[in-house]
């Protein structure tokens, strides 16, 4: 016969495995059991956004907020299409006020930004901006202006590099080119389309590919920068210019290339680029330094962490290109929508900007160039831009 004590022990032992079991449950499941209302949080959006343009003395362009100022861009930053690009979005979901008025305003202040062949970012700047008013209003100005700026960003491709190169920094780089350029691909997919003239797509299709053979390490953790010689088109130089360190991990730069990727899939239908969205998809997903909120560290191998700032910025990208991946692959669509789940909720709950209601800005706690600390721990614009298109997009997936 069992002794007492031999009977209690097992007895505890059988209830905390019970437990333990209840717990591992409950966790596996926090992206079901933590419910989001996106129309919730876009109306509340919607409020102080509108009450912002509204009370606004001229409409100039935001940026993000440094010692409770806001700090604007001119029309030439790479940051200055987002709030137009926000507004097209809630125009497109919010009838009940009269929106196109200011986003045709704010879309307007870009105007020139279609002869600009300084940099790389024209998709950020004119496809969020004019690209969401041309799928809105049809309008043929609207068109030509996105036309000539396509132009423009395609006067910044080399045939023999076989990519649109970023920044003109001499002296310093070659022919650099960095991960954030894959977002402006997608306006090149579009001038296509728009104009018939396939060398647009060729170009998008081969900075692609060659951002997939050159930015990424064999862990599927991508370098910011890659520098090509200008005679041979062959990598000679790659680092991570905003990151902790050239070998390092940092979060914006993971994000821009899973969002990227999972749109080049969209637009070719080439599966090498679907693999590579789900392999950086897994990469993120499983860091063993992603934190339980979902808000990675700014970078994530940051010797701070848990003490190293958050970046909402790369959250919310993140959520957002995993929606889209998610409509792509049907047996791991659960997994990315619950995840992008719970980075929305952690999100929407815990980095709010607190502030005066009438505000461009939602979301706190984005980091731009902490090397440089320069806008670090701070509302930062394109954070909320991502964050509606991701609120937005969950809604349509759930139609």
């Amino acid at each position: 016969m069992k002794s007492i004590r031999t009977i209690m022990n097992t007895s505890f032992y059988l209830f905390m495995c019970a437990t333990l079991i209840l717990g591992c449950k409950e966790n596996s499941t926090s992206g079901k059991t933590n419910q989001l209302d996106p129309d919730e949080i876009l109306s509340s959006i919607a409020d102080r956004l509108y009450g912002a343009v509204q009370s606004a003395s001229s409409p100039r362009l935001p940026r993000s907020v440094e010692d409770g100022k806001v700090r604007y861009t001119s029309s030439e930053g790479w940051t200055s299409g987002f709030l137009p690009g926000m507004l097209w979005m809630i125009a497109d979901y919010d009838n009940s006020r009269d929106w196109t008025q200011y986003a045709e305003l704010y879309t307007k202040q870009l105007e020139e930004v279609q002869y600009l062949t300084s940099h790389h970012d024209l998709g950020f700047m004119l496809y969020n901006s004019y690209g969401r008013g041309y799928t809105a209003s049809n309008s043929d100005i609207y068109k030509q202006v996105l036309v000539n700026g396509a132009k423009s960003l395609a006067s910044r491709y080399d045939s023999l590099v076989g990519m649109v190169k970023s920044w003109d920094r001499p002296g310093k780089w070659q022919y650099p080119v960095i991960i954030d350029n894959m977002m402006n691909l997608e306006y090149l997919f579009w001038a296509t389309r728009a104009t018939g003239d396939s060398s647009y797509y060729a170009m998008a299709l081969s900075h692609a590919t060659s951002t997939l053979r050159d930015h990424y390490r064999a862990d599927v953790s991508c370098y910011h920068v890659v520098d090509y010689d200008t005679l041979t088109g062959e990598p000679i130089w790659k680092g991570t210019h905003q990151g902790l360190a050239d070998e390092s991990i940092w979060a914006r730069g993971q994000a821009w290339g899973l969002y990227g990727f999972a749109m080049a899939y969209r637009e070719t239908e080439d599966v090498m680029f679907l693999e590579h969205a789900r392999r950086i998809a897994t990469f993120l997903m499983n860091h063993g330094q992603m934190p339980l909120d979902k808000v990675p560290y700014w970078d994530l191998e940051d010797p701070d962490i848990p003490n190293a700032p958050r970046d909402v910025s790369a959250a919310a990208i993140m959520a957002s290109g995993l929606i889209e991946l998610s409509t792509y692959v049907p047996e791991e669509r659960e997994a990315y929508i619950d995840y992008a789940m719970e980075m929305l909720v952690s999100l929407s709950e815990n980095y709010r900007y607190e502030s005066a209601s009438e505000s461009f800005f939602f979301l706190d706690q984005s980091v731009g160039n902490k090397p440089k600390n320069k806008e670090v721990s701070i509302p930062i614009i394109y954070a909320d831009y991502y964050f509606i298109e991701a609120l937005l997009r969950l809604k349509q997936s759930q139609i």
